[in-house]
């Protein structure tokens, strides 16, 4: 194997995990969304499931950019 066909493979991989992140962050948040209604969980709780939610999309969202860099310098 070439070394870009390694790098395409980790970067493949790197996309997948962001893929499972900001599915399991949102089957989670609703979730969470969820139960805590049903609990009667004052709002301070439901605004830590959203700001935890946030947190993992911004990560997702910092690791795509990374991958669309690292492609683009990959190719060109």
């Amino acid at each position: 194997m070439s070394g870009g066909d390694d790098s395409e493979k980790a970067l493949a991989r790197q996309a997948r995990m962001v893929a499972i992140v900001i599915v399991a962050t949102m089957v989670l948040w609703i979730g969470a969304q969820v139960v805590g209604r049903d609990m009667g969980l004052p709002g301070r709780y439901v605004f830590l499931f959203d700001f935890a939610a946030l947190a993992a999309f911004f990560w997702a969202l910092v690791v795509t950019y990374q991958i669309w860099r690292k492609r683009r310098d990959n190719q060109g």
